[in-house]
């Protein structure tokens, strides 16, 4: 009994399977003339609008051909097939592409920042190829907002600021000291507090180890530690982003400190080898420079 149904149901199969592969007649006979011109256009739009590229404006290049091409599709089957189901599907196509265009341009005119953000976008986010819609959220995550130190004015202090925000210069120069010690400068572009915020885990709490003053009049976007992990919990592009750009940021400051690092001789000591320290220590018995404290701090 289970033999003769099993045996039925691969009928059953071949049989749909026969439907739908030899139900229509094998053509015999092709049709002499060419399809109009509309139909060769059509075709010309598809195959142009898939080499578009990625990206927000690689989708506004693809869905304003396709959405062409779904139209001349849609003349074509009206004029010349005089078929309304063909017509029907290509419309349809039509009308969706074009709804997509206007979505994604609507995205794209809806970003819109000012003219320091443009220029953080274009000179920072833009080359590692981040997505106007991906820069929005980051710089909403700062609440759009561009804050002004004037010279002389101390953005943190050692051993009284709290390690609370993470924020990026976008103009002016820092300058980093420790006990009164210089350390290095900070440039635009560079992040203010990068080993800080590298230091402590997301429930950890801290104090600078650093003063951090403006030498000129400065300008920079700070993002809150709580709001900046929330955003990276939600969008785990954004936190691998920052990682990348806070890691590059610290090794920047660590070459800027090995270059100034001289110990009174005529060559430069590598502050990454272990020995450094000990031999800094030998040669300073009775007070450690600042600046490797710094560092032992940091790293």
């Amino acid at each position: 009994m289970a033999d003769h149904s099993s045996i039925s149901t691969v009928g059953g199969n071949s049989s749909i399977w026969d439907s739908l592969i030899f139900a229509h007649p094998v053509c015999v006979n092709w049709k002499p003339d060419a399809e109009g011109s509309i139909y060769h256009l059509a075709s010309i739009l598809f195959i142009i609008a898939f080499m578009g590229g990625s990206g927000v404006f690689g989708l506004l290049y693809i869905f304003f051909l396709l959405g062409l091409g779904f139209l001349c599709s849609s003349v074509w089957s009206w004029l010349d097939v005089c078929a309304a189901d063909i017509f029907s599907w290509n419309f349809i196509l039509f009308v969706i592409c074009f709804i997509q265009f206007i979505y994604v341009t609507y995205q794209i005119r809806s970003v819109a920042f000012d003219k320091e953000f443009q220029e953080l976008y274009s000179a920072l986010f833009q080359p590692l190829g981040i997505s106007l819609p991906v820069f929005r959220k980051i710089v909403l995550c700062c609440d759009e907002e561009v804050i002004t130190l004037e010279k002389e004015h101390c953005y943190a202090m050692q051993g009284k600021t709290p390690i609370d925000k993470l924020s990026l210069l976008l103009s002016g120069r820092i300058r980093v000291t420790v006990d009164g010690e210089f350390l290095h400068y900070i440039f635009p572009l560079q992040f203010l507090d990068s080993p800080e915020w590298d230091s402590l885990r997301p429930t950890e709490e801290g104090i600078f180890q650093v003063t951090l003053t403006a030498e000129t009049d400065c300008r920079y976007v700070a993002w809150r530690r709580k709001k900046l992990y929330l955003l990276f919990a939600k969008h785990r592009f954004i936190s691998r982003l920052f990682s990348i750009l806070i890691g590059n940021d610290i090794a920047d400051k660590l070459y800027a400190l090995n270059d100034l690092m001289n110990l009174g001789k005529r060559f430069r000591y590598d502050i990454r080898l272990p020995n450094f320290y000990h031999m800094s220590v030998l040669d300073t018995p009775k007070r450690q420079p600042p600046e490797f404290q710094s560092n032992s701090r940091q790293h």
